[in-house]
């Protein structure tokens, strides 16, 4: 999102394979984008640099009382080190990630005696779960360490594989923590797992993904929304509190809770390309600017997203390129985004990132996709390697 600034969203469709290489803004095809100098002649990545600014424009379906959609003026400065007349502030890439990964914490390093009560409390986070619980899904097992009669020091020892088999159990209970009148129960959120057979075993609890909910038959209604499943562990002696864990007593920790992977947001999915065309649609709807809830009474709207596409998107956010048509006022200029989605990877995200990269220098694009982790299973233990990078 662009915080007040005019934006224009371009979305590509998926059978656009090139960028157009002949014609001008007029002779775009319904949907067509293209990238065009200011004399309104094609770019390519050889002519655009040279340009004193350049536009990107797409065909429309209903050009009644509408030429093509075009962006503002936008001013490269390909080189770096050298003076030129650049009107943008931020150019960058955000690579599409259609399949978000769920967070991952372990318990490890189980201290305590034989016979003493342990408590693991999960609490988790999501734009939904926070509106029906205050401070989190927060949900308890406690459980009693086994082996009383078992290691070098039987008052000491415990059998920490059967511990860790007895708090999944207690998880797993179909009348376990979390079933209430809502029938939510706190599988529907979690899967755990025993990682190793001896004293250094581990519980592995991950969040599994959250429900894809109907999309409303409404075009005005904004269904999309950012959001991903968190969650915090803890483990302590003694039975169920319903303490803030922040000023807990740290004394009572008995086993060491690791993010190994954080939850992320899918990008670039169809449903928030979709999100944006709504969004910023009366910005460049010459009238008609509303939309309804009944689809015959937005007859400029038009998407061009396909549904199961994940899509990569260019930013480019720049000033006015004339200033001097500005008076002086005593209220802020508002600057332009252009927004322009393609399909991830695919030949014109290829072609049109080359003639941006010569206009305005090389992008900046430190997104790649977090992969999930990669998982490998042999008997009797299950070995994980993480290949994700923790984000916040």
């Amino acid at each position: 999102m662009a915080d007040f600034s005019l934006t224009t969203l371009f979305v590509v469709p998926v059978g656009q394979t090139a960028v157009p290489s002949s014609g001008s803004t007029q002779d775009l095809a319904a949907g067509n984008v293209g990238v065009f100098l200011n004399t309104y002649a094609v770019a390519t990545a050889g002519n655009i640099a040279a340009a004193p600014y350049f536009y990107i424009a797409q065909g429309r379906t209903n050009t009644y009382l509408l030429g093509s959609k075009r962006s503002d003026k936008i001013s490269g400065c390909p080189q770096a080190g050298v003076a030129c007349n650049t009107n943008v502030t931020e150019w960058y890439k955000v690579t599409g990630c259609g399949t978000p990964v769920n967070q991952i914490t372990e318990l490890s390093a189980f201290s305590l005696k034989c016979g003493e009560d342990i408590t693991v409390t999960l609490r988790a986070h999501s734009a939904y779960i926070d509106s029906l619980y205050f401070n989190g899904l927060t949900r308890s097992v406690t459980v009693t360490a086994p082996c009383c009669d078992c290691g070098a020091d039987p008052c000491v020892d415990t059998d920490v594989p059967a511990l860790i088999d007895l708090i999944i159990a207690k998880f797993n209970e179909p009348l376990g923590p979390g079933t209430n009148s809502d029938n939510i129960h706190i599988t529907d959120f979690f899967s755990f797992e025993r990682i190793g057979a001896d004293s250094d075993a581990v519980l592995r609890i991950t969040g599994k993904a959250l429900t894809a909910y109907g999309q409303p038959c409404d075009v005005s209604a904004f269904p999309h929304e950012y959001d991903r499943m968190w969650f915090r562990a803890f483990a302590y002696e003694g039975p169920a509190t319903t303490a803030d864990f922040i000023v807990s007593d740290a004394c009572n920790i008995v086993a060491v809770a690791t993010v190994t992977q954080r939850s992320s947001y899918a990008t670039g999915t169809a449903d928030e390309i979709k999100q944006l065309e709504k969004n910023y649609f009366s910005y460049q709807a010459g009238y008609l600017k509303h939309l309804y809830k009944i689809a015959g009474y937005n007859p400029n709207f038009e998407s061009w997203v396909t549904d199961g596409t994940v899509y990569d998107t260019y930013y480019i956010k720049f000033n006015n390129y004339d200033k001097s048509a500005y008076q002086w006022g005593d209220y802020i200029q508002t600057d332009s985004m252009v927004i322009l989605a393609c399909l991830s990877g695919g030949d014109y995200a290829t072609a049109v990132e080359a003639i941006l990269v010569a206009a305005l220098g090389a992008v900046a694009a430190d997104n790649a996709c977090i992969t999930t982790t990669t998982t490998t299973s042999a008997a009797p233990t299950t070995t994980t390697t993480s290949t994700a990078a923790l984000i916040p």
